[in-house]
């Protein structure tokens, strides 16, 4: 049990055993008995006994002519008094938190100049932005460009080229290098060949292998830009130097893996019949995946990848596609290259 100055016994919780509530508030009675000993000048001590928040807000003191009764403490002077410690304890916070915040300002300044620009990821929304940027970082680009372009089954894949031809031209006329992976079916593409051929004497150098998973472009070893939705209306543009790091090896992973596009392997029939299109179709097949994921893959249309399983299918004598994915298993096809 604890006491106020004013007397009457509280409970730990700040009330009053026989006036409960809670001391920051001014019950009716309170209010009323206050309200009247202003109008009238004084209000007679036995009447306040029932409300003894009045003295403890100080709201009332003793009257110096007559012990009987009190005196109201004018509003004005009540409210002072218990203001007075709030505004001191608010104004000892806010030089606590100047001070702090004085400390911390060369820290923050330092931060801001060698972290913010690169340890980054920023969000990318509509083409027009994601275009904006990839503007910018090409053309600052001064030393290399790492891309990987899945092959494109959009209603206008030209216009994706023009867009990359218009891209690509100026970094080539300073001198950057371009390393590009596109997807063996590229090989198919008289746009994509047409595209290629207008850099062949430049430091461009273009790889094909049978999977890419997405989109994916480096510059400098800086800052990378990769896409969060399929429909490519989103990307990220990544300046975190660990991240950045990370991607550009799984760049030269696939690069290491892939075929240099003037070659011609990729499409050579192999011993067993089967070219490596078909095989990477096969190992697919084995997986589980349907023909509409495999075209999705490996960068052709559906229609396509179908007249290839058939293909498999006459090749291993089956009927069925159940039968052609237990066929593709047991004929070590897919030990082919290991």
């Amino acid at each position: 049990m604890f006491r106020t100055l004013g007397g009457g016994d509280l409970t730990t919780n700040g009330t009053n055993a026989t006036h409960p509530h809670a001391l920051a508030d001014l019950c009716e009675e309170g209010s009323r008995l206050y309200a009247a000993s202003l109008r009238a000048g004084r209000i007679a001590r036995a009447e306040v006994d029932s409300a003894p928040c009045l003295r403890e807000f100080g709201l009332l003191q003793p009257d110096p002519d007559d012990p009987n009764w009190l005196r109201p403490v004018p509003p004005s002077v009540a409210l002072g008094r218990r203001l007075h410690p709030l505004e001191r304890e608010i104004s000892e916070r806010r030089r606590t938190s100047v001070a702090l915040a004085d400390l911390f300002e060369p820290f923050m300044a330092l931060s801001a100049q060698e972290t913010a620009p690169t340890n980054s990821i920023t969000v990318l929304e509509g083409l027009d932005r994601i275009n904006a940027a990839l503007d910018l970082a090409t053309a600052q680009c001064q030393n290399e460009t790492l891309t990987v372009q899945p092959s494109s089954r959009a209603a206008r894949p030209e216009q994706r080229l023009i867009e990359g031809l218009e891209r690509d031209k100026p970094l080539i006329e300073r001198g950057v290098r371009i390393r590009t992976l596109y997807q063996h079916t590229a090989r198919y593409s008289p746009d994509r060949l047409a595209y290629v051929d207008q850099f062949a004497n430049a430091k461009v150098e273009y790889r094909t292998i049978d999977e890419l998973v997405e989109r994916l472009i480096i510059c400098d070893e800086t800052v990378a830009f990769i896409p969060v939705r399929d429909d490519r209306q989103v990307a990220l543009e990544i300046r975190h130097p660990g991240m950045v790091r990370y991607l550009i090896k799984v760049f030269e992973f696939m690069w290491n893996r892939a075929v240099p596009l003037n070659a011609g392997a990729p499409y050579e029939t192999a011993p067993d019949g089967l070219t490596d299109i078909q095989h990477s179709i096969a190992k697919l097949l084995v997986e589980g995946h349907v023909d509409e994921a495999i075209a999705r893959r490996l960068g052709m249309n559906v229609r396509t990848c179908r007249a290839h399983i058939a293909k498999l299918a006459t090749a291993l004598g089956s009927g069925s596609r159940a039968q052609l994915g237990y066929l593709i298993a047991q004929s070590g096809m897919l030990d082919r290259g290991e």
